[in-house]
């Protein structure tokens, strides 16, 4: 039986297992375990079986914004539904927490599209929060902001924001 359920920190091999499969060919940023680990209250796992086959995390970056991050699933268990569960699940949690938009990085724009992400250029955050933001040490905030700090790290991928 599948479960969505919040991450736990016996989780995270398997979470670096799935980053790693993805990482490897290009598909995703790579992550060092020990931010897996400082990060682990941000994930959602999708479980099958007692064995984590798919994973998702929600990054506050600002009062009202925050990304997806870490999409993966089990590459054999693919177009069966699980991403759109923990991606849902991740949807649920933001809007619970009072987040009004959701941003991505993403060459899935069709997956993501099907939740409502749409393409947008630039950084849709008010110059003021854009200065505060600034002062983030985590890379990905970097990423966000399209810092020339993070280009050589950048995998060409779409820009998309989800409205709540």
């Amino acid at each position: 039986m599948l479960v969505i359920r919040p991450a736990r920190t016996s989780d995270v091999k398997a979470i670096r297992e799935l980053v790693d499969s993805y990482a490897a060919p290009g598909q995703m940023l790579a992550k060092e375990t020990v931010t897996l680990f400082e990060g682990v209250q941000e994930f959602t796992v999708a479980e099958l079986d007692g064995k984590v086959i798919g994973c998702g995390a929600l990054h506050i970056l600002w009062e009202d914004l925050a990304e997806v991050r870490t999409v993966a699933v089990e590459k054999s268990l693919h177009m069966q539904g699980i991403g759109h569960q923990i991606l849902q699940r991740i949807i649920e949690r933001a809007r619970e927490i009072g987040v009004s938009r959701i941003f991505c990085l993403t060459f899935q724009t069709d997956f993501f599209g099907k939740h409502g992400f749409e393409a947008i250029e630039g950084t849709p955050v008010a110059p003021d929060v854009y200065a505060q933001l600034l002062h983030s040490y985590d890379a990905g905030t970097a990423e966000f902001l399209d810092l020339e700090s993070v280009k050589p790290n950048t995998l060409g991928n779409t820009r998309m924001l989800l409205a709540l």
